[in-house]
């Protein structure tokens, strides 16, 4: 078995409001073990047979997707990743986390192409604003704390055509769903 997280985007805004425990037993239905939601943000551990295969990968998550739209009425959209690839992205943070002026983010990514797109289109950024860093199926971020929506980089990053294939979090839900995947 294999310890895996969703990562859910957009759970509980924009008037997409899932209870945890409905949630996670949609995924208990559909099959996958010992679902844990961290969180009210659409963050979930759970293990599944050894799929990490990228073919496998792609029906877990499609698997997801379609139990979460059907069973909550909205487009859902996810993204995939396994306990240590979790681990990896958060050891890999290239700024100081901990800086109190600072919002520290990762940007997870389904599809590398659309991870390039968003590097490449944020390449003028203004680093005393905000500043990315490329790592695997990831975009590490930072900007100022109290203007992630405002940013530069946070209004590409919202445009309609990631949402399908982008979720972001702060290092500090990431470090509470590490601990929820022991």
């Amino acid at each position: 078995m294999n310890t895996w997280v969703a990562l859910l985007r957009g759970v509980n805004v924009n008037g997409i409001n899932i209870k945890m425990p409905a949630l996670k037993g949609c995924l208990a239905d559909i099959g996958l073990a010992e679902p844990k939601t961290i969180l009210a943000s659409g963050n979930v551990v759970f293990y599944a047979e050894n799929t990490t295969t990228k073919n496998a990968r792609a029906d877990l998550k499609s698997t997801i997707e379609g139990a979460l739209r059907k069973q909550f009425g909205y487009d859902a959209w996810i993204v995939l990743i396994t306990a240590a690839e979790l681990k990896k992205a958060v050891d890999g943070f290239p700024y100081e986390a901990s800086d109190p002026t600072i919002q520290p983010y990762v940007l997870f990514g389904s599809d590398q192409a659309a991870l390039d797109t968003l590097l490449a289109s944020a390449e003028d950024l203004d680093p005393d604003v905000e500043e990315i860093a490329s790592g695997p199926g990831v975009i590490y971020w930072r900007c100022p704390k109290g203007r992630s929506t405002e940013t530069p980089f946070a209004k590409l990053a919202a445009k309609p055509k990631f949402r399908s294939s982008t979720t972001t979090r702060n290092m500090r839900t990431l470090q509470k769903v590490l601990a929820a995947a022991g």
